[in-house]
């Protein structure tokens, strides 16, 4: 099936809709016709290395026409190449084995089909959106075989296809003059598995939900509790020690009290709501945050309620819908605090703001684009889907990212802070080395990364082997475990930063929490050469391109939630100390 570029660019709503809506109801009659549909093939330890299914000389069956296309925008994205197979497969039909076409080898098919096996090629196919998955075939004793019979078996519930099996058989030595005649069957039987669960099969409970699992969800938990406690005793204790010192005495003059034994976070009262370095770009960077953010909330939630994973591209198609609706929290908080921090150029930051994630998205994508079309990949994203996202960000990002950015300007864009900034900087005191803002940065991330860590083994494992990915419970309990220690821990480092009369807190705080990604990535290194058996040019850059796009969504989303938690910070402890 070639794609219809006209069906994804006639309205973005459209794909919306679709994204929670099969090809059809789900619903048969007697007789009714069903379709297979032939997806993707690659090797099995490569699993983003997908090539369309015909791209083997596969034949296709005697069948030319159906009642009915399916393809959505997400599908694209992901690389899925639905092709229909041609087998005549109708409701509650057995169908005996039946030969529905043959393909006559010649050293070039023989050689394809050599590789295909050499390398361990499997293929995926597609009945009322259930995913099967079968072997091309088999290595025996230096021969090359194939399998070239595919027995169906199909559960049903009254008018519902709730169970697909296909057993592979009739396998042929591969020669270069072989003729292989490729057959089918299906068997119906009813079945009691209820249509709501018949995704469950797929599932894998007994990865998932280990008791390692659990173990990491209780000594994340463990380690909230404990960096709670230990922010609120000693930051407590000190900033009411501090107080205490800091007015103890109001008869004492002026003069004296700049004479006297005022240290620290005080002493950078003058500076610490300076507009940061840079802010233009740190503004688009809060702004991203807050959308990103909403979206990663929005999207865990909706796959809680709504079992997302069930649906080919739901999950895709949900996150893009979402991204584009919240642009508004984009341009209103990137834009309300630039304008606070006395920017004039906020024209070109709600630009930044808007386009600063797409282009990085977009930009990767298009890199690996290149690759997967000099592989002649199903991953290569057709230009129609390239235009369709182009639009999306034109006329849809960027007009709500502007709507934002003018009520966050407007609304919420006026200085209010506690304490008055001075004129002339204050200089920079030396300080320890351990002191030093950027190794604060470092060892900022190593907390929120160690809360985690176990739950990115469970992620990467879902997205890149052969498992999917259900317990969005974990997951939001976890999400919320890493912004509480991300939160406690930026805090920590700006009070140590603002003791060491250091008052550049804002980028420090961003880049403190967003350090977590940076062990991420690198837990991402290792998790590739020694937890997987991926290789290849293809499959290396489609995983370090898309890492590095993973790692940096959190170190934004880190590094938003980081500096909103030193910010209200700042703010208090500012507010409560008498500036004569």
């Amino acid at each position: 099936m070639k794609k219809s570029n006209l069906h994804i660019l006639l309205c973005f709503g459209l794909f919306v809709c679709r994204a929670f809506a099969d090809e059809h109801d789900h619903k048969y009659e007697d007789k009714d016709e069903v379709v297979l549909w032939m997806n993707t093939v690659g090797p099995y330890h490569n699993r983003q290395e997908t090539y369309a299914y015909f791209s083997l000389p596969f034949c296709v069956g005697s069948k030319t026409t159906i009642n009915h296309y399916h393809e959505t925008m997400s599908d694209a994205l992901q690389g899925v190449e639905l092709e229909f197979s041609g087998l005549d497969i109708e409701y509650k039909s057995d169908i005996q084995k039946t030969v529905y076409c043959g393909v006559q080898l010649n050293e070039e098919k023989y050689k394809a089909f050599v590789y295909a096996v050499k390398n361990h090629y499997w293929y995926q196919m597609y009945i009322d959106d259930l995913p099967i998955w079968g072997i091309v075939g088999e290595v025996t004793d230096s021969n090359y075989y194939i399998w070239t019979h595919k027995k169906f078996e199909m559960g049903y519930n009254e008018d519902q296809i709730v169970d697909v099996n296909i057993t592979s058989e009739d396998k042929v030595l591969l020669t270069p003059s072989t003729k292989l005649t490729f057959t089918y069957e299906v068997t119906w039987r009813r079945s009691s598995i209820k249509f709501k669960d018949r995704f469950d099969k797929y599932l894998d409970p007994s990865f998932f939900q280990h008791r390692i699992h659990w173990f990491s969800i209780f000594n994340s938990f463990m380690m909230v509790i404990f960096l709670v406690g230990l922010v609120s005793m000693i930051l407590m204790r000190t900033l009411r020690k501090d107080y205490a010192r800091y007015s103890k005495d109001d008869d004492i003059d002026d003069m004296e009290r700049d004479l006297g034994d005022e240290y620290g976070w005080k002493q950078v009262h003058g500076d610490v709501f300076r507009p940061t370095s840079h802010s233009l770009l740190f503004c688009s960077l809060i702004g991203a945050g807050h959308q990103l953010t909403t979206v990663v909330f929005s999207v865990i939630t909706f796959a809680i309620l709504g079992e997302l994973y069930t649906e080919r591209g739901s999950l895709l198609s949900t996150a893009i819908f979402v991204y584009a609706v919240t642009s508004p929290l984009n341009g209103f908080f990137g834009g309300s605090l630039y304008a606070r921090m006395g920017g004039k150029l906020w024209i070109r930051q709600m630009l930044v703001s808007a386009f600063l994630l797409p282009a990085l998205v977009c930009g990767t994508a298009f890199l690996i684009n290149f690759i997967a079309i000099y592989y002649h990949a199903s991953r290569a994203i057709p230009f129609g889907t390239m235009v369709a996202v182009t639009c999306i960000c034109l006329f849809v990002i960027l007009p709500l990212t502007l709507v934002g950015t003018v009520l966050g300007r407007n609304l919420s864009g006026q200085p209010d802070h506690p304490c008055r900034v001075n004129a002339v900087p204050r200089p920079i005191p030396e300080k320890k080395w351990f002191m030093e803002p950027g190794v604060i940065i470092l060892l900022g991330g190593v907390l929120p990364f160690a809360s985690i860590f176990i739950e990115m083994y469970f992620i990467f494992t879902s997205f890149w082997a052969y498992k999917i990915y259900y317990v969005y419970g974990f997951m939001l309990l976890v999400f919320l475990i890493l912004l509480i220690v991300v939160v406690c821990v930026t805090i920590v480092c700006a009070y140590f930063l603002l003791n060491a009369e250091d008052y550049r807190w804002q980028w420090t705080s961003f880049l403190c929490a967003a350090s977590t990604a940076l062990y991420v990535y690198f837990y991402a290194v290792y998790y590739f050469f020694f937890k997987t058996k991926m290789y290849g040019l293809f499959q290396t850059a489609f995983y370090f391109g898309y890492m590095a796009l993973f790692s940096g969504g959190l170190a934004v989303i880190c590094g938003t939630v980081g500096y909103i938690g030193t910010s209200l910070f700042v703010k208090k402890i500012y507010s409560t100390v008498k500036i004569d």
